[in-house]
């Protein structure tokens, strides 16, 4: 399946600093409909708002975690279905475990490199 570039894309970070450095690999992958978010609780009010061809959120934030997220969006109806890409500087094997069980698409531990990126993001949509 060929991916749209210009499908939209949210990152959800509450480090701005990482919502640029995602948003910049991404543009560098050739992505460029990018849409922020700095937690969980904004992101679900933009993603309830408006249509996005995927998520890539950081597993630890607060109030909301990316995990909390995905089990948000997979439990709701309108949202299930989104590609999800957690993100997080940690490799624990509990928590891949726990995101594969609630539905992430993809796991990506920090630092990454835009090739990691774009493989991350064709192996999601290999599957659709």
């Amino acid at each position: 399946m060929r991916i749209d570039p210009d499908m939209p894309i949210l990152i959800v970070d509450d480090y701005h600093q990482m919502l640029r450095i995602i948003g910049n690999l991404l543009k560098e992958i050739g992505y460029t409909n990018i849409t922020t978010a700095s937690d969980g609780a904004q992101a679900l009010r933009t993603l309830r708002k408006n249509d996005f061809g995927m998520i890539i959120s950081d597993w630890n934030m607060e109030p909301m975690t990316g995990y909390q997220l995905l089990e948000e969006i997979r439990a709701d109806e309108g949202l299930h279905d989104l590609p999800f890409i957690m993100v997080t500087a940690e490799s624990k094997t509990e928590n891949v475990i726990a995101a594969k069980h609630a539905g992430v698409s993809n796991y990506i531990v920090k630092p990454f490199t835009a090739l990691t990126l774009k493989e991350k993001i064709d192996q999601v949509f290999a599957d659709y």
